[in-house]
């Protein structure tokens, strides 16, 4: 069975609501430092050949990944190539190649995916469905860039602590710039 893996970018106070503008993907202060970040994105990027995103998440990432030219990440070559499900019950034409509208059940719907062959599925963003991949118990690993950020408000990760399952700490990374990658296993 393939793993389902949480991806998110998150402040030390536990908010992964990217709107106050504390995060950008394409800014870095040092190139060193970013691409030391890219190299290991691009290490998790060769473990999964599926990306899983809400509705909202999927049309900003349509709107401005497959436009990045000189993206010397790898992200947009990554995620134009890559099988793509979007969860949407009002999304009916995708709009971008090598995607797949997901209407169902979302327990249903991703168990499935999860039984057919391949590497890894990523959900990234997409702060509700990865709420209802939590509580639905079906996240394997959770990867969290923490960035020496508090914003003191926001959608947090964890909204609900009475779902979440118990976690093993697998490895944990700090970079230049500060931020810190902790992987945990659910156990």
């Amino acid at each position: 069975m393939r793993d389902l893996v949480v991806t998110e970018n998150i402040t030390v106070d536990g908010v992964i609501d990217a709107s106050e503008g504390w995060f950008d993907p394409t800014s870095s202060a040092d190139p060193a430092q970013a691409a030391e970040i890219a190299r290991v994105q691009g290490e998790h990027m060769a473990t999964a050949d599926a990306v899983l995103l809400g509705r909202r998440t999927f049309e900003e990432f349509r709107g401005f990944w497959p436009n990045q030219t000189d993206d010397e990440t790898g992200v947009s070559d990554y995620l134009n190539r890559t099988r793509k499900y979007v969860v949407s019950k009002t999304l009916t034409e995708p709009g971008w190649e090598n995607s797949t509208v997901l209407s169902g059940p979302l327990a249903d719907q991703v168990t499935g995916l999860k039984e057919q062959p391949g590497k890894a599925i990523v959900a990234t963003g997409s702060i509700q469905l990865v709420h209802g991949l939590v509580d639905a118990g079906l996240v394997d690993e959770y990867r969290l860039w923490v960035y020496p950020v508090v914003v003191g408000r926001g959608r947090r990760l964890f909204e609900d602590a009475t779902q979440v399952p118990k976690l093993r700490l697998v490895e944990s990374r700090s970079f230049g710039s500060g931020v810190v990658l902790m992987r945990y296993r659910t156990a």
